[in-house]
């Protein structure tokens, strides 16, 4: 065997004449031909949904820019802002809570996360509307003490705050699951070593735990922000002047209903469209460091693999 060259035969016993630079995968017929099904099937449905007159595309065209539905649709972004950004800090504060060894602040952040979570946004909503049901007067006391203050409760509970409170808290239970899975997945060894420098947990948190596990953050918080567009829509129950609940004040006048949905419809897709394309992007800048860890590996094991043999 010794000093004899051996050769790895292929089947058609030519390996040795092939040249694999030059192979190519084979053309596939079938996928050409259902592409090609596929999208005869799209363009013919938009061609019927663009020639079908009881979608009124004339009156989606009229009203697409009209002062009421933009008033609307001012309204809806502004509460997908505000009740992010308190949704976030909240969700923040319970998550921390939630991997606390402090037994009545880990049982208090679940027992939080357990009923938001449980329970229909729209119940929450309807709930907070109508508080001055339960609770005629809102009141600042000492338990079992005089009172300090005391208000009105539908002066403080007016759509606007029962809608930025319901949106809020039920944002911040599902962020603080997000927080808390993106926290357990950085290395337990980095808190270990914070620690062993001297450093305070909320020390390490803000310096070094929280930092590394926004890659993981992230990306579920920008599918959070579309589904609470969306979800600014279920506010219409309660009289709060967002997109949903202008394009119906104005259907209930000229009773375009459908043209006026669409209207709504449109919009909702533009806005969760550019915010797909903002995801994209946060997704691969986070996800640089994967793909700088997989480049560096490969030489890394390469050179590895050449020093075994």
């Amino acid at each position: 065997m010794s000093g004899s060259t051996i050769h790895n035969a292929s089947p058609s016993g030519d390996a040795e004449f092939r040249d694999v630079a030059q192979a190519h995968a084979p053309f596939r017929t079938g996928r050409l031909v259902l592409w090609l099904i596929i999208a005869l099937i799209v363009v013919n449905f938009g061609w019927i949904v663009a020639n079908n007159e009881n979608f009124g595309w004339p009156v989606v065209a009229q009203y697409f820019f009209d002062p009421t539905v933009i008033s609307g649709l001012y309204v809806s972004l502004g509460l997908t802002v505000i009740a992010m950004v308190l949704g976030v800090i909240l969700g923040l504060l319970i998550a921390i809570a939630r991997l606390s060894s402090d037994r009545l602040a880990s049982s208090a952040a679940s027992l939080f996360i357990w009923f938001f979570r449980g329970t229909p946004l729209l119940v929450q909503l309807i709930f907070w509307y109508n508080m001055s049901t339960l609770f005629p007067q809102l009141s600042l006391s000492i338990p079992f003490g005089p009172t300090l203050a005391s208000w009105d409760t539908n002066s403080v509970i007016t759509p606007m705050t029962a809608a930025i409170i319901g949106l809020a808290l039920n944002e911040a239970a599902y962020m603080a699951e997000i927080i808390r899975g993106g926290l357990l997945s950085v290395d337990r060894g980095q808190s270990e070593t914070a620690e062993a420098f001297g450093m305070t947990r909320a020390r390490a948190l803000r310096r070094i735990i929280i930092p590394q596990a926004m890659r993981s953050i992230v990306p579920p918080t920008g599918n959070q922000l579309i589904s609470m567009i969306k979800a600014t829509s279920l506010v219409s129950v309660i009289a709060m002047a967002d997109l949903l609940y202008s394009v119906q004040s104005i259907y209930n006048r000229t009773f375009e209903i459908i043209p006026m949905l669409l209207v709504a419809v449109l919009w909702y897709l533009l806005i969760t469209s550019i915010l797909n394309v903002g995801q994209s992007y946060i997704e691969a800048y986070y996800g640089r460091s994967d793909r700088r860890n997989g480049a560096a590996a490969k030489p890394i094991a390469a050179a590895t693999e050449e020093a075994s043999h």
